[in-house]
């Protein structure tokens, strides 16, 4: 409470200065909020589809390892059928052979013994055909059956291998950016890995004053080494978010809510992002989410906040999901 008194006199003037900012310099404030607003819908709509195409990815490759497994068990089924009708063609066509040498052996008996004889070669011979006929499609069947099996298997090991790549190219860049960053660990900064996106978390302490816009010295040190780790990464989507905590800004001049100032700072970082690296602006956009997605309900300081989501171009994997 002591600290807090006397901070006093300079919260005063920091409201004295905020009330004399031009209106011009507001108006540009708004427009700029409303920019990053419009590009945060924008890319939530794109994070949307590329979380929905990723859930469909995951239905794709669950669908076709259970067409596999059926496959499999189909195959062995039809391999089984297919033994069992040899094994009964091979029965008939003894039969067959054997009554073609009684036949030949009774050809000097009686016309009627010899009739009888001929209705059961030719209704053995018309049995053994349609074994035979079935046995034919039944070999063309297990035969697709194969095909079907392979092209199957084929497109599972692209998944699979397409996946591998994926996770192999996103722990290889989260080591690349945990190593770059290494040098602020005790400094509220972490680097995680999640849901095939990595996510580096600078605490606002590290970055910012209280209420301020302005990255400090030791914050500006920290993204450019975090935007020299990214900058060679061209087919990443990167996405720059601003955290507040649940204390009111009571203010007439900008920032006036947790909103804006959540924004203001994450195109804050964006700028010093760009400034200092070689990024291609159209990876990477600004957005704020005030307070109202804390990491810690209990301890504020963890939730004001940065979180800079970077994301794999999963163009390859849509590829094959759209050859399906």
């Amino acid at each position: 409470m002591k600290n807090l008194f006397s901070l006093l006199p300079f919260f005063i003037v920091l409201l004295l200065l905020s009330a004399c900012v031009p209106a011009k310099k507001y108006k540009d404030l708004l427009e700029r909020e409303k920019v990053c607003s419009e590009e945060l819908a924008k890319f939530k709509k794109s994070s949307g589809e590329y979380e929905a195409l990723s859930k469909d990815l995951q239905t794709k490759f669950a669908n076709a390892s259970r067409d596999l497994s059926k496959l499999i068990q189909d195959t062995t089924a039809l391999g089984s059928k297919y033994r069992l009708l040899l094994r009964d063609y091979n029965i008939i066509d003894g039969e067959y052979k054997s009554l073609q040498k009684s036949f030949d052996k009774l050809k000097n008996l009686s016309a009627r013994e010899t009739a009888e004889l001929q209705n059961q070669l030719e209704a053995k011979n018309n049995e053994l055909q349609i074994k035979e006929d079935a046995l034919l499609k039944l070999d063309q069947e297990l035969k697709e059956k194969q095909r079907l099996l392979i092209e199957r298997e084929k497109r599972v090991n692209e998944l699979e291998e397409a996946i591998r790549k994926k996770e192999a190219a996103v722990q290889l860049l989260k080591a690349k950016v945990a190593n770059a960053l290494r040098g602020f660990e005790n400094q509220g900064l972490s680097v995680v890995q999640k849901n095939g996106k990595i996510y580096v978390s600078l605490e606002a302490k590290l970055l910012f004053k209280s209420g301020s816009t302005f990255v400090e010295e030791e914050g500006v040190r920290a993204l450019v080494e975090l935007g020299k780790a990214l900058e060679s990464e061209k087919d990443l989507e990167i996405i720059v978010e601003g955290h507040t905590d649940t204390d009111k800004l009571n203010s007439s001049a900008s920032p006036k809510n947790n909103w804006e100032l959540s924004v203001l700072r994450a195109t804050s970082v964006v700028q010093i992002l760009l400034n200092n690296s070689s990024m291609t602006p159209s990876q990477i956009m600004a957005g704020g989410r005030g307070e109202f997605l804390p990491i810690d309900v209990s301890d504020k300081a963890k939730n004001r906040r940065i979180e800079v989501i970077i994301s794999p171009n999963l163009n390859e994997l849509f590829e094959i999901i759209s050859n399906e």
